[in-house]
């Protein structure tokens, strides 16, 4: 059980490493992009930076997802990566299907990926609420400058 948790311990540093440096390069990238989307047609760059945001968090939960799946096969839990990686998939996001299990030596870290899982998402889930409220700061900035004009 120990060499669960310390392989657990592993994996969840990594995929926060993963998913900080997704959110910090979107930050980054809406940092530069702040003017354009503040400027008119505000409405429609609101929904592409959003769209584009939520694709790119959804990516970086995939790449955790694949780095469980890879786990999983290195240390022999599961043999093959399909299964690993769909293994994987409904632990990190709690769905638990139940069809595919890990043995005993490894069902601990079943638990462990869908703690990561909740983790990520919630992370990935607060970046959203806190750009989209940004957005709106944004638009109602410009719209408050329009009104003062």
């Amino acid at each position: 059980m120990l060499y669960q948790l310390f392989i657990g311990s592993i994996v969840i540093s990594l995929t926060i490493v993963v998913q900080g440096v997704f959110v910090g390069l979107a930050i980054t990238l809406l940092t530069r992009l702040g003017p354009w989307l503040a400027s008119p047609s505000h409405a429609i760059r609101t929904i592409l930076a959003l769209i584009g945001s939520t694709l790119w968090m959804l990516a970086a939960i995939s790449v955790c997802t694949w780095i469980w799946a890879l786990t999983f096969m290195a240390v022999g839990a599961i043999n093959e990566l399909e299964p690993a990686l769909y293994f994987s998939i409904v632990a990190f996001t709690t769905l638990g299907f139940g069809d595919i299990t890990l043995s005993t030596p490894w069902r601990v870290l079943s638990g462990i990926t869908a703690a990561n899982g909740l983790l990520a998402i919630g992370l990935s889930t607060a970046f959203l609420v806190s750009l989209f409220d940004r957005l709106q700061g944004i638009r109602q900035l410009r719209d408050d400058q329009l009104q003062g004009e």
